[in-house]
């Protein structure tokens, strides 16, 4: 399994890196880095595109012994004695220049403790979420189609436990509303055999660029202005909020030693911060503070 996931994580870097520079017309720069500890990674940035002011696709493939406290704070078996830990993953943010393209976030991982053979010593985890400035609901439905095809095509009971799982985890509590629209969302996934599980991913990963491509090129190029930058930065502080205070990878990025560089590659490369701001009553600023305060059902 470690290395079907190291080859399929790389497999899709490729992959999604080649289809996002084909839009965006910009190549993405790659830096490729050793953990201290052992394993390392490969990280690819699209940034000051055409289409996408900043782009990231990383995958990493780490291995090392846990802290106690990172130890205790992961999922899997409570009852692992090992603190040697092994993981794989490719994760993604992409925040788009035109505020009606939505920023898309995409993460799948593998994660081993110990030898990765006893009951409860490997899961898997991830999902894919759009957090949109402004509502396009046809842009939703595809999205949220797309991931649930993907879901059904293996277990359909996977959809209505990862959709809510996802608006749960994608949630701002100091600021009582959620990241965005949703999406899917699961951890510490290990109910049925490892190659069983490894096909769903391998299917989410697949559900990657049509969930997602299609919104941007029918977005790309709608007229904006200023008003509406200046909403697309106040919602991409929320963003930057939720990364920092509540996000489990950066959190155990930091905690194990990982690259600073692309643990916050998800950041965006601006965003902004007013005093007690409010939407205007009735406005499409106001309208998708709504949905965020009371996720919907999609599909």
């Amino acid at each position: 399994m470690r290395e079907r996931m190291s080859e399929l994580v790389h497999q899709k870097q490729d992959e999604i890196c080649e289809a996002l520079a084909d839009v965006d017309g910009l190549s993405f720069r790659e830096d490729t880095w050793e953990r201290d500890g052992g394993g390392g990674g490969r990280s690819r940035v699209l940034q000051d595109g055409r289409v996408f002011e900043k782009a990231g696709v990383n995958v990493s493939v780490v291995e090392g012994e846990l802290s106690e406290k990172a130890a205790r704070q992961m999922g899997g078996g409570t009852h692992i004695d090992s603190l040697e830990f092994w993981a794989a993953g490719i994760s993604m943010v992409l925040h788009a220049q035109n505020p009606m393209v939505p920023t898309f976030h995409a993460n799948y991982r593998y994660f081993e403790r110990g030898e990765g053979d006893e009951p409860g010593s490997w899961w898997f985890g991830g999902g894919a979420d759009l957090t949109p400035s402004y509502l396009f609901e046809d842009d939703v439905v595809h999205f949220h189609s797309t991931l649930k095809d993907a879901c059904d095509a293996h277990d359909e009971e996977f959809y209505p436990e990862f959709k809510p799982w996802c608006d749960d985890y994608f949630y701002l509590d100091h600021r009582n509303e959620a990241r965005g629209v949703g999406g899917i969302f699961f951890d510490n996934l290990n109910d049925r055999p490892a190659d069983e599980l490894f096909g769903f991913i391998e299917s989410a990963a697949d559900a990657i660029l049509p969930s997602y491509l299609p919104i941007v090129r029918r977005r790309r190029d709608t007229p904006f202005n200023r008003h509406h930058k200046r909403w697309q930065q106040l919602r991409r502080g929320r963003y930057v909020e939720f990364n920092l205070v509540y996000d489990r990878g950066t959190k155990f990025g930091l905690r194990t030693g990982g690259r600073t560089e692309s643990i916050l590659m998800s950041l965006p490369l601006t965003a902004r911060w007013e005093y007690d701001h409010h939407p205007v009553e009735g406005s499409p600023e106001a309208e998708m503070v709504e949905v965020l305060k009371n996720p919907r059902s999609w599909v």
